[in-house]
């Protein structure tokens, strides 16, 4: 790979502290790009000899090969900010990806799960909640997530010492490796307590390459992985029979978030909990209430119905 993407690349990981999906991101479409200007690594690529018309015709070659509005979105992003690094460093006298136009893509509500269908997922697997470890484990984790509107990442990276059950409180590195402190309930906090004994008194402690112990563990000790996690949500969200677009951690992260919205939280409250940098981030869940009002309106209102 060309030694200015290279450099870029540890810039984003060191000195901006991205999280490694970021920074692999960033490497898969510029990665891309320059096979596509080097013809497969045939001639060297020289960024400063870049016009704005290659990069154009790098995304309309994307473009015709099917490539998602999405993710055209998303090379072009990688493109300018990898034009803005060298802007900064003087590579370059100006940017050529800063014209770049991409279709505006409209911004889809977030998926959720109702009240009633996320109280019998989280009822779902009571029964051995209190024998069985792995039980145990996977219903705590998806009281986490709709407890505390965790991202994934931020939950399987949790060491066991941020878990403080006696003050209600919960130490998460989220983006940016950004930490904030996440309020916890106190029927939570006894959960993560009986969770704790039940993995000690099995005898399952860290594995020697988990020095700083994570909070959710396999049964062997090793530290839970995001993909484990995904399959375990699933699993459980279909058994429960939950109806929802996507089967997935960070629908019980939007559930959370709307609800709370739903019962009249603070909307900065909310932001907060959740780990967004933007109150315009957070505010897409107030729309969701509005949807259900518009919605019910039109079904109750005899203006609204009438023909």
């Amino acid at each position: 790979m060309n030694p200015a993407i290279d450099s870029f690349l540890t810039h984003l990981a060191a000195e901006l502290n991205l999280s490694g999906n970021t920074v692999a991101a960033y490497r898969l479409d510029l990665r891309d790009w320059e096979n596509w200007a080097t013809d497969g690594g045939v001639r060297p690529l020289d960024p400063v000899d870049v016009t704005t018309s290659d990069l154009r015709a790098w995304l309309g070659h994307e473009s015709r090969r099917g490539i998602a509005a999405s993710s055209l979105k998303r090379k072009a992003s990688a493109l300018r900010t990898f034009y803005r690094y060298l802007l900064e460093r003087g590579v370059v006298a100006s940017s050529p990806a800063e014209s770049l136009v991409t279709p505006r893509l409209p911004k889809p509500l977030p998926v959720f799960v109702k009240p009633a269908e996320m109280r019998s997922l989280l009822d779902e697997e009571d029964a051995g909640a209190h024998n069985d470890f792995e039980v145990a484990r996977n219903r705590l984790i998806i009281d986490m997530f709709y407890s505390t509107g965790l991202r994934c990442q931020e939950l399987v990276d949790l060491r066991d010492a941020w878990a403080d059950t006696a003050g209600g409180t919960l130490r998460v590195t989220g983006k940016r490796r950004k930490m904030r402190i996440v309020p916890i309930g106190g029927q939570l906090c006894r959960d993560i307590d009986a969770y704790r004994m039940l993995r000690d008194s099995e005898g399952i402690s860290p594995s020697p390459a988990d020095r700083d112990g994570r909070l959710f563990v396999t049964a062997a000790g090793e530290p839970m992985g995001r993909v484990s996690v995904y399959i375990i949500v699933r699993r459980m969200m279909e058994q429960a029979g939950v109806h929802a677009a996507r089967l997935s951690p960070h629908v019980i992260r939007h559930s959370c978030a709307t609800d709370l919205l739903n019962s009249g939280a603070d909307l900065n409250s909310v932001r907060e909990l959740l780990g967004h940098q933007s109150l315009a981030t957070t505010q897409i869940y107030t729309h969701l209430g509005y949807r259900d009002i518009q919605k019910n309106y039109q079904q109750a209102h005899p203006r609204a119905t009438k023909n």
